[in-house]
């Protein structure tokens, strides 16, 4: 089969123009990120309908270089319904250096929107640091169609637009929580290079053979997917890689995704347009056929997936089954779990007393607090510490020893 044919090879009529909306939305994501680069222009107000709402403050800047942690970049998503989880992931996962996107869908009533752009601009430290960032008009997003692959390249370049310099694109959604605290992940991350994606992967060369439209893609409100009949041929220009829709990308291979400095980004982007999950297959396509990416890439990326744990746990009691599941879970040794169901609040407060000593509406303490031991623990951080220390436990420990074993043996 000639390279490109599988394009003509799908072109019903709204299979096409599912394609012609993706590449109307790729030339969007390259305007965007490309307009940053080069105007600097402010983020937009909520207020004013439009993208971002403004940070309340101008963001703290972390020192940078040998010797200090790394900075990393959060896109928080959800839809309807998700503000409260979302707020609590945010302050679960909060720390100084780090810049933080939130994006509620299309599918989210004003109201919620509204209600966390007002958390953003009222929470002390966020106020402080101005490190957070609410989506003001939020994508229409369809997590299995190509909407959800466009939603995230338009948030990283928001982030690339906004921030200071980052090292990693952490991507989390709602039912997603953290298993470390903010200070223990930065010194995990400290002890890997910093041009290395955490990207789950695997060769599938027959897993984006259905044929689906991605309405979201041509509209402002949420919509379905639909399938269409007849399968596509396997392309002969580039391999398929499949794995988890929830990498941790470098700095480095976002900007390549965004800017897109060749074909490749495009190429692929177009191919997913009508494709089923891309989001598990985009990312790792784009790394392992790419001669600049593909040698720094580890394939895990340091989550535990909590769905997994239901069936050996079935056999026991409430009780039992709760503690076992929060022993599996922390027992891990992952940076983050998910997705947890709208029913285990209280395994999150757990691991919040437990783990993270996050106080009750509280974000997690670290060494940047200027309160000091129980004390941070137990009242809302004081802003006034040093942004640029980290302290870490035991489990900051085992996670940077993880990392460094997976590093050592990292494989396309």
């Amino acid at each position: 089969m000639a390279h490109g044919s599988w394009l003509l090879q799908t072109c019903s009529p709204s299979a096409a123009l599912a394609s012609l909306a993706v590449v109307t939305t790729t030339l969007l994501i390259l305007g965007y990120a490309s307009s940053s680069f080069l105007f600097g222009a402010p983020a937009y107000e909520y207020d004013d309908g439009t993208d971002v709402v403004e940070a309340a403050a101008a963001a703290a800047v972390p020192r940078r270089g040998p010797g200090y942690p790394p900075v990393l970049a959060y896109y928080i998503s959800g839809g309807h319904g998700d503000s409260v989880r979302m707020t609590r992931l945010l302050k679960a996962v909060y720390h100084p250096r780090n810049r933080y996107l939130l994006h509620l869908d299309a599918g989210a009533g004003a109201y919620e929107r509204a209600r966390m752009a007002g958390y953003a601009r009222s929470e002390r430290a966020f106020l402080e640091y101005g490190n957070v960032h609410v989506v003001g008009k939020g994508d229409p997003v369809d997590a299995r169609g190509a909407s959800a692959v466009a939603a995230v390249l338009r948030g990283a370049a928001v982030l690339l637009r906004i921030g200071a310099e980052w090292d990693w694109l952490v991507m989390l959604g709602a039912s997603d929580y953290p298993l470390v605290t903010p200070d223990d992940l930065l010194y995990a991350f400290s002890s890997v290079p910093r041009g290395l994606s955490f990207i789950d992967h695997r060769m599938d060369s027959g897993g984006a053979e259905a044929i689906v439209v991605d309405q979201n893609l041509l509209q402002s409100t949420s919509a379905e997917i639909s399938f269409s009949l007849g399968q596509r041929a396997k392309p002969d220009g580039f391999e398929l890689f499949r794995g988890s829709p929830w990498p941790i990308l470098s700095r480095g291979f976002v900007e390549y995704c965004v800017v897109a400095p060749d074909n490749l980004p495009r190429t692929l982007l177009l191919y997913f347009s009508n494709s089923l999950s891309p989001m598990e297959f985009y990312f790792q396509t784009v790394m392992a056929n790419s001669a600049r990416f593909r040698n720094s890439t580890v394939n895990h990326n340091l989550r535990h997936t909590v769905a997994q744990d239901g069936g050996a746990l079935a056999s026991q009691g409430a009780d039992q089954q709760q503690t076992s599941r929060y022993d599996t879970i922390v027992g891990s040794g992952a940076a983050f779990a998910g997705a947890f169901g709208d029913d285990e609040d209280a395994l999150l407060q757990r691991i919040d007393e437990e783990v993270l000593r996050r106080p009750l509406d509280g974000v997690t303490p670290g060494e940047w607090c200027a309160s000091d031991g129980e004390e941070a623990a137990r009242e809302e951080c004081s802003v006034g510490g040093d942004i640029d220390v980290v302290k870490h436990s035991n489990k900051g420990w085992r996670l940077a020893t993880l990392m460094a074993d997976l590093v050592g043996g990292r494989t396309v």
